[in-house]
Parts: C-alpha cells; structure tokens; sequence
C-alpha cells in the first residue's frame, strides 16, 4: 500500500497493490498492519456502511460530535465519486480548510477521514457505490452536517453549473460559522 499525505494533516489517500490479469484482478482492500505502517494510525472499526447514489447525488458534509466522532476509511466500488474532507479540529492549522481526491472502482484508492473532520462526497456517475469502515457506531444524536456550498469553504465541486441531488437534511444544513463544532 502507498499513502500519499494530503493538505490536511491525518488525512490520507491510499493507493492499494492491485494484481491483475486477464482473468481480473485481486486487491486487499484491507490490512490493519499495512494501514498502521502507512499512515502512523491506530485504529479499530466497529462498523462498515455501503451507499449506492445515482450521479450528481451530493452526500455530505457529515460529521459525528465527541465522543461518537468517527474516523472514516472510504473506498468506491462502482462508479466514481468526488470525495472531500474539511477540518473542524479546532487546534488545528488547517481549521476550515478542505481536500479532495477522485476515488473510483477503476483506480481502488481509499481516502483516510481521521476524527474531527466532516467528509462529504459527489457522485460522478450512475450507480456508484461507496463503502466506508468507521472508528465510532452510527449515533443519531451526535450527528452534524455543515452545507456543501458554504461560501467560506468555496469548496470546488465538479458540477459545471448544475445542482446535486441532495437530502433534506443536507440542504438546510447550516453553514461553517453556525454549525456546532466537535
């Protein structure tokens, strides 16, 4: 496995060994001591979640507040995505700011979300799946959204013009300043 840092501190992209041939290809999607060895981090997941968006579904900005904050390992199955990840860690140097990568089936890179920061991401085509391991279990009431179009992020989506497809919940999301911060 190749980590790459990103902008942000703790948050990685991974590059998986693929072996492949005529037949397919095998990829370990992952390995606890690869992962440690690449990124420095310790962690333990608790709980897997598999999403299927059509494109230009926008899914995001989600956040956990302590103690439920998840860290999030995100890899795209089918289709392509446009994953982003904003700091909220308060201590931080890059508070406020974002990174994204494209992960995709055909390039198997996983994004490495670390606690503190909100992830949200846009589906760049038909029938995109997403599956991400977490740190922390799904708790309703510590969970938080900030809005995708927030103007002091000025977050760069991919969308030439047109609307996403959005939740309710995530179109009355508050911006950056208003929203409650881990």
């Amino acid at each position: 496995m190749q980590a790459m840092q990103t902008a942000l501190p703790g948050v990685w992209l991974l590059e998986p060994q693929v072996h492949g041939d005529e037949r397919g290809f095998f990829v370990e999607s992952y390995n606890q001591r690869a992962f440690e060895a690449a990124t420095g981090c310790s962690v333990s997941f608790v709980q897997d979640n598999h999403s299927r968006s059509a494109a230009r579904v926008l899914r995001g900005l989600h956040y956990q507040l302590p103690p439920h904050a998840q860290g999030k390992l995100v890899r795209v199955v089918a289709g392509a995505v446009f994953d982003v990840v904003v700091d909220l860690r308060r201590d931080s140097a890059s508070f406020g700011r974002w990174t994204s990568a494209e992960l995709s089936a055909d390039n198997k890179r996983q994004l490495w979300v670390p606690p503190g920061c909100a992830h949200g991401f846009l589906a760049l085509a038909e029938g995109t799946e997403v599956i991400y391991k977490t740190t922390a279990y799904h708790d309703a009431a510590a969970e938080r959204c900030i809005r995708w179009d927030d103007p002091q992020l000025a977050i760069d989506w991919p969308l030439a013009g047109s609307r996403p497809q959005l939740s309710a919940r995530d179109a009355a999301a508050p911006a950056l300043a208003e929203a409650e911060l881990p």
